[in-house]
């Protein structure tokens, strides 16, 4: 069995800083015997505006933030999970892609995932509080599911767990570990946080992991917090409401075999409907 670590930080514009910080707790959950790590979305960064995240985007393959996660997992001898960070992309108007890159205890990227549901929202009970990630990020396509000790992880991001269609691709491709990097907003977060990530574990049987931005952060956006660690059941195993630092849960691939064998509602499935 492997132990799962989730990072919970308070990301701001100084890239740098954020390092350091997601230096600190990646040290924390390796000294915590974690296996895998689990950084939050825009861990690296978090901009006055949207569009600021265009100047520190790096090319696929090298930066500053790249480097970092390679030392940390190859320092470690770990699996990281590196959050989200905007990637230079070649859409038309300079967007990036905001990207969740994973890495072996090589330090090599073994993996991409390019968010595919991007937030244009206006917050509900939040007048003025509008998002339009669309307006700097270009979305992915691909569905991506990644071989780790812990089981078999599926990649996704933040809204994207509003979509269920897209982890019933995962858990058919064979995940067994969600994971869900997130910078939630408070609103949505205090009405559907929870209720969406024990969603998403109890119809595919599935582990679920969500690192979360939280608190206030220097641009004036406040996010909700609140990392999980869930299991297959839909039970939450750990969690962390409020400021930074890291929650661990061992991740039992056996115990969640027996369940699906003795529950096989994946099995059930009428395909066609």
């Amino acid at each position: 069995m492997t132990i799962f670590a989730v990072a919970q930080m308070t990301s701001g514009p100084d890239v740098a800083a954020n390092l350091a910080v997601a230096g600190r707790l990646i040290d924390a959950a390796a000294d915590a015997g974690a296996g895998v790590v689990l950084l939050p979305e825009n861990f690296n960064f978090m901009g006055q505006k949207d569009v600021d995240k265009r100047a520190i985007a790096e090319v696929y393959g090298s930066g500053p933030t790249q480097e970092f996660l390679a030392s940390a997992a190859q320092r470690h001898r770990l699996w990281l999970i590196g959050g989200t960070q905007p990637l230079q992309s070649t859409a038309a108007g300079g967007k990036v892609t905001n990207s969740l890159l994973v890495y072996d205890p090589t330090g090599r990227c073994v993996a991409r995932y390019d968010k595919i549901h991007l937030f244009d929202v206006d917050v509900p009970d939040k007048p003025g509080e509008s998002y339009r990630e669309s307006s700097s990020v270009t979305p992915g396509h691909d569905v991506v599911v990644v071989d780790t000790p812990a089981g078999r992880v599926g990649l996704s991001v933040c809204y994207d767990m509003r979509f269920p269609e897209l982890y019933r691709r995962l858990s058919t491709a064979g995940a067994e570990i969600l994971v869900m990097p997130a910078a939630f907003t408070v609103p949505t977060g205090r009405a559907h946080w929870e209720t969406l990530l024990r969603a998403r574990a109890i119809e595919n049987l599935c582990y679920v992991a969500a690192a979360a931005q939280c608190g206030m952060h220097p641009s004036g956006r406040e996010t909700y917090g609140d990392s999980l660690i869930i299991d297959f059941w839909g039970r939450v195993i750990t969690r962390r409401p409020t400021g930074s630092g890291i929650i661990t849960a061992t991740i039992d691939r056996d115990a969640m075999a027996r369940t699906r064998a003795d529950f096989p509602a994946l099995q059930n499935r009428v395909l066609t409907c």
